[in-house]
């Protein structure tokens, strides 16, 4: 490709908008141009780099037994009525009605359609398993879109689907994606880490995802130096310290005035915070029967939610809404706490009642386990300026849900090994899902086994952004001049500047002569031959971030040959004419060989 036709432009400065460096250095290089909040086209040198890692994602799925095939990005609203999800997810979900007046929706992943495939297409364990995949558009209504790439609304995935005919089989192909998913992010130049991760929206038994550890990751990932545990935050669990058992005493109500946080209790009282139980509030929309609620909620019904957590923890909302079954959870207003019969900062279930009366809104309480094990808590009194010294669970007050809803923080002990956890932040470049039955079931997904009985096809879920992957790699691969591409995603191996001499030629036919037998031998070269200064070229050249640069001038044929220095280093050579191809090719293979060795085993951790 020569320069002067490529289509866009370098830019000088940033988008004031851009907030991290990826972002900015694509908007600058001239990769990727914005139409709307989250929504991107991608320019010639960007989609360059995309198919490779599309041909990166290919090459691993077809060795791990995938088919490619091709769903549509426009689905009837019927089938994700069928599983529910048509009412479950919020406004992320972009509905719309075609002419007819039928509901539809752009597609957000392809669970569904995939498990409308299989009723039709799958009959027999014969036909198991199977895994199919498929590169295609998806759109989230994302409400904050944000740092370029890395949060969009319009985007492109690879999800693949495992389709067995047993839980042992879909074991095998979750493994197997386990490590094929390493192999496509070192092949890509990018080290990550899986971490055990929510279900959410997709549902299912297991779930894990990919995170690039950076500062800018809107993630919290919780690690373990000792034993290698690694989770979301929404999920991490730690061992919690017990407290010292005492005999249970009476309660006492104490003033305690303007204590209205657990700090300004436990200083007002000389105590702990962990001595201290803590009151959040949440409205919950709950369209399911889960446990504590069985009989009592119709389709779709917002309830209050009491939780009861100890005052040196902080509540986790992912644990509380997956223990609940909501499908949406906010903070409660000061009103609807009131309302309850509670009284904000200093509350607590004591004295509450349980069951609304007429259509009222009902109070469900749930306490974090800590509670259970931690003896004469001071609690709120419901009254203001008072709380109560020495509350006991379950003596005091009972609970609709026992469980563990208390966030993972630095220093917390591993629940594997005891060792202090520490926290980083991290960008989830893929996820793998375990989710079983939970499609086949809801769309009638069969097939005979060897028995002639009819089973449910056990299914699994893949997915990794590609456009995300790519703003990743940006963010590992730049420095203060522009991006470094890993030569396996780079959109051109060599970028090749032309400086003319003055009242000669020779130059520039060299560079045409060199810019062909590149070609022809496969190389593939991006020619600068615009009539710009030596100090713009060379600029846009570090902006881009081609791994090999050759400069073809007079100062440098004088000197036997064409200069060439490689992107990350300093360095710069003299290659002979009769020698650069050879050279060049011998380089770019010597940086491919690189990133292969990065491409080994890794320990599978459930």
């Amino acid at each position: 490709m020569k320069f002067s036709q490529l289509f866009g432009q370098t830019l000088r400065d940033a988008p004031t908008d851009a907030d991290v460096e990826s972002h900015k250095l694509l908007m600058r290089a001239g990769f990727i141009r914005p139409l709307g909040a989250g929504i991107f086209s991608y320019l010639h040198l960007a989609k360059r780099s995309i198919m490779k890692i599309e041909a990166i994602l290919r090459d691993e799925m077809d060795l791990i037994g995938g088919q490619e095939i091709l769903m549509p990005v426009v689905h009837p609203a019927e089938v994700w009525k069928e599983t529910g999800r048509w009412y479950q997810i919020g406004s992320e979900m972009g509905r719309f009605k075609d002419r007819n007046d039928h509901d539809m929706l752009l597609a957000m992943t392809h669970e569904e359609v995939v498990a409308d495939l299989v009723r039709r297409e799958v009959q027999s364990y014969k036909q198991l398993p199977r895994l199919v995949y498929h590169i295609q558009t998806k759109w989230r209504d994302d409400p904050r879109p944000r740092a370029g790439l890395l949060r969009v609304r319009e985007f492109t995935m690879k999800d693949s689907y495992s389709l067995d005919a047993d839980w042992d089989g879909l074991d095998k192909q979750y493994r197997a994606h386990y490590q094929a998913y390493f192999n496509i992010y070192h092949r890509c130049g990018l080290d990550v880490i899986a971490v055990k991760s929510d279900t959410g929206m997709m549902g299912g038994k297991l779930a894990h995802e990919y995170m690039y550890l950076t500062p800018i990751g809107e993630d919290t990932l919780i690690l373990c130096d000792a034993c290698g545990y690694t989770a979301n935050r929404q999920v991490a669990c730690f061992q919690k310290t017990p407290a010292v058992p005492e005999e249970l005493k009476t309660v006492e109500k104490v003033r305690t005035p303007e204590c209205k946080s657990i700090e300004d209790l436990a200083n007002f009282l000389g105590v702990p915070k962990s001595k201290t139980a803590k009151a959040v509030f949440f409205m919950a929309t709950i369209s399911q029967d889960p446990k504590g609620f069985e009989g009592l909620i119709g389709s779709d019904q917002e309830y209050f939610i009491f939780t009861i957590i100890r005052g040196d923890m902080e509540l986790n909302e992912t644990k509380l809404a997956n223990a609940l079954g909501a499908r949406e959870l906010r903070p409660a207003t000061e009103d609807e706490i009131k309302a309850a019969g509670a009284v904000p900062g200093f509350a607590s279930p004591i004295g509450l009642s349980p069951l609304p009366s007429g259509d009222g809104l009902g109070v469900r309480v749930v306490v974090d386990d800590s509670i259970t094990f931690s003896p004469n808590l001071v609690a709120g009194a419901n009254q203001a300026d008072y709380h109560l010294l020495n509350t006991n669970y379950p003596r005091d007050y009972t609970a609709d849900i026992v469980t563990d809803i208390a966030a993972a923080d630095e220093g917390a002990a591993c629940p594997e090994c005891g060792s202090p956890l520490r926290v980083s932040r991290g960008v989830e470049v893929g996820n793998i899902f375990k989710l079983g039955t939970r499609y086949s079931d809801a769309l009638g997904c069969t097939f005979l086994d060897r028995d002639g009985q009819q089973k449910p096809v056990i299914m699994g879920s893949y997915g990794i952004g590609v456009g995300r992957l790519l703003a990743c790699v940006a963010e590992e691969h730049h420095d203060e001049h522009g991006l470094v591409w890993p030569i396996t995603v780079t959109p051109f191996h060599v970028h090749m500047v032309l400086l003319r001499g003055k009242g000669t030629p020779q130059a520039e036919e060299t560079a045409d002569k060199l810019y062909a037998d590149l070609q022809a031998a496969g190389v593939e070269v991006l020619y600068d031959d615009r009539d710009e200064s030596p100090g713009v070229k060379f600029n846009d050249s570090d902006l881009i971030g081609c791994p090999v640069r050759i400069t073809v001038s007079e100062r440098a044929l004088g000197q036997g040959g064409v200069e060439m220095k490689l992107r990350r280093e300093q360095a710069k050579d003299i290659l002979p004419l009769e020698e650069t191809v050879a050279r060049l090719r011998s380089v770019i293979q010597s940086m491919r060989e690189e990133i292969l060795l990065k491409v080994v085993p890794v320990k599978y951790v459930d």
